[in-house]
């Protein structure tokens, strides 16, 4: 036993529920429920990538914003210029 490895998901499943961990991997359960495990591992990378998408465009909505303050104040100078 010595020279087996325990990977992160595991480490992550014991933090979680150490008897769900005890049960799969020393007695070697399986889960009953796998293909609400499947549907909510899905959904969970569904929402990952919905939160990409919602960081990509606010990321743009700043550089966006940042274009407008500087073309709103080039336009400022411009007409003071003009004064």
């Amino acid at each position: 036993m010595a020279d087996e490895v325990v990977r992160a998901s595991e480490i992550g499943q014991y933090a979680y529920c150490a008897r769900a961990w005890w049960l799969n991997r020393v007695k070697g359960y399986q889960p009953t429920n796998q293909a609400a495990l499947d549907s909510g591992t899905a959904l969970h990378l569904s929402h990952g990538r919905a939160v990409q998408t919602y960081a990509r465009w606010r990321r743009w909505a700043y550089i966006l914003l940042a274009l407008a303050v500087v073309a709103g104040l080039m336009l400022i100078l411009r007409l003071l210029a003009v004064i």
